[in-house]
């Protein structure tokens, strides 16, 4: 027995090891890189070349741009998650489609599409919220709101209703009634979902750098503009090693609020009903709205996408520029790139991922949390973090920079967690008797898991990788860093366009996001449609 267990437990460390590898080389080399320059060169102390920078400033706006992002977000997604998880209605499935786009639209997508809409010409240039910060809040509420939909509905959609009618029946009114019995079981989650959409807010670099223009700085921006546009690499370092401060604290209280918001009981059948008059109502206006306003903005990128000169007709010019020429780089050539790239990163991700999420789900204690925590210390540093750090860890390895290896794992870094999030509830649910049994009859580990493990998790798997690729097709912040001229993608080449003045380049720039939106939802379709097969033990 003694020798079973110690084979068994052999076995997890070995699963492990490529993971623990993979996070040691790809995180904490880099990590390390930024601590060194920004703590030990020459120069004035850390906290004068800190506040030399404006790092205050930096900071405070981070957090206060973050929070009331965040509560903007909160409310506008309540009203969506109540729609997508709690009524039953036809053609539901297409609005949970519509309203996962957002989240995994390139974030400079999303900034292309708010700027032409508050910016001259846009369809809502009349607000005067071109370059303000509310229209930095507002692009990080539809970035965002997808989130909150998915955490807070999943949980909703799991509270029992009885609870709530009883109340009714006991004489409280509607508000009353949700309010005294279906609200307490849902803070937990709303808490949840607010500490990563404000983990995602205070890390945001392309919404910021194309909405906000010259404008407005976070710590993101700031290390960017640092190093692309002085050079200062030891300032950049030190903003650097606040930003991980302020993101580790919000992975924390992201970690301790998603426990506690766990769903009410783990497999229960979700209780979607028939809604009431007044709950009828609701969806038949709530549907349309949410529908224009998710699609709205995507609508202005093909409208100017489509008014190359503003003063003319609608034409087809700028997607005839796409396999044009735009300072040395063809934006079709790197449409493809990025597909390509999105490929390899994906399936480097969903490898390790998969290793991780089996090696996790069969560890207990001790083991099974610090495997946890070590394959989620990615989402401790922002993507923009990691692409400053390898720029200061591979100087002094020229030929490993030039590699076009490179951009794919760090990508692949960025999505990894998210493969093991959505796996290790899968895993959790396979019955171990069904994998000793097939142990017992002689299969070796990997047979049982193609045996036992797969058939159950095969859709889990499709999911994971369907969102890891979109994931690393838009990642815009490490690949602004790492691109080379040869390797340009999309994503990058779109920040680039933009940063050029001309109604010809906000027309490109609109025709290469249309392009990645395409691509997204296409992506995003297939794995509604595989999520709609399972169970709903996946979670966002």
């Amino acid at each position: 027995m003694s020798r079973s267990v110690n084979r068994g437990s052999g076995a997890r460390l070995a699963l492990l090891a490529a993971p623990l590898l993979f996070v040691a080389v790809l995180f904490l080399w880099p990590v390390g890189a930024i601590v060194a320059r920004g703590l030990t060169s020459d120069g004035p102390g850390a906290w004068d070349g800190f506040t030399g920078a404006g790092g205050l400033g930096l900071v405070w706006f981070t957090v206060w741009q973050a929070a009331a992002s965040t509560a903007l977000t909160v409310a506008l997604g309540l009203p969506l998650a109540w729609l997508t998880a709690r009524a039953t209605f036809r053609g539901q499935w297409i609005l949970r489609v519509l309203a996962t786009v957002p989240f995994v639209l390139p974030t400079v997508v999303v900034g292309v599409a708010f700027r032409t809409l508050f910016g001259p010409g846009g369809a809502l240039a009349f607000l005067g919220l071109s370059e303000t910060v509310w229209a930095v809040l507002l692009a990080h509420a539809y970035f965002n709101v997808s989130v909150v939909a998915r955490i807070v509905g999943g949980v909703w959609a799991g509270v029992d209703p009885r609870a709530e009618r009883a109340a009714r029946t006991l004489g409280a009114g509607p508000l009353r009634a949700f309010v005294t019995a279906t609200v307490p079981a849902l803070l937990p989650a709303v808490a949840s979902a607010a500490a990563v959409v404000f983990l995602f807010c205070a890390t945001s670099f392309g919404i910021v750098l194309v909405v906000g223009g010259s404008r407005f700085r976070t710590l993101e921006t700031a290390v960017y503009q640092e190093v692309v546009g002085a050079f200062d690499l030891r300032t950049a370092s030190l903003l650097a090693l606040v930003q991980i401060v302020i993101v580790v604290l919000a992975v924390t209280l992201s970690a301790v609020l998603r426990v506690r918001a766990s769903r009410p009981s783990a497999g229960a059948a979700p209780h979607r009903h028939r809604p009431t008059r007044g709950g009828r109502i609701a969806v038949a206006a709530g549907v349309p709205v949410s529908a224009v306003l998710l699609l709205f903005p995507l609508a202005a990128l093909v409208q100017r996408s489509l008014r190359p000169d503003p003063s003319g007709a609608p034409s087809l010019d700028a997607y005839r520029g796409l396999t044009a020429d735009f300072g040395g780089v063809v934006p079709v050539k790197a449409l493809v790139m990025s597909l390509v790239t999105a490929a390899q990163a994906g399936a480097i991700a969903l490898a390790v991922g998969t290793l991780a999420a089996v090696a996790i789900s069969r560890s207990h204690g001790v083991l099974s949390r610090f495997a946890d925590a070590v394959v989620m210390l990615p989402l401790g540093v922002s993507a923009v973090t990691l692409g400053f750090g390898y720029l200061l860890a591979l100087q002094s390895f020229p030929a490993v920079r030039e590699s076009p290896a490179v951009l794919p794992f760090v990508q692949a870094l960025v999505a990894m967690p998210l493969v093991v999030r959505v796996l290790v509830p899968a895993l959790a649910a396979v019955d171990p008797r069904q994998r000793q049994a097939a142990a017992v009859l002689g299969a070796s580990p990997a047979r049982v898991f193609a045996t036992v493990d797969l058939p159950v998790i095969g859709r889990s798997v499709a999911v994971a990788a369907g969102f890891a690729y979109v994931i690393t097709l838009g990642e815009f912040g490490a690949a602004s860093f790492l691109v080379r001229p040869g390797q340009m993608t999309l994503p990058v080449l779109i920040g680039r366009i933009m940063s050029r003045p001309g109604w010809d380049s906000a027309a490109l720039a609109a025709a290469c996001s249309v392009l990645l939106v395409a691509a997204t939802i296409v992506v995003i379709a297939l794995v509604e449609g595989l999520r709609r097969g399972e169970s709903g033990r996946a979670e966002f």
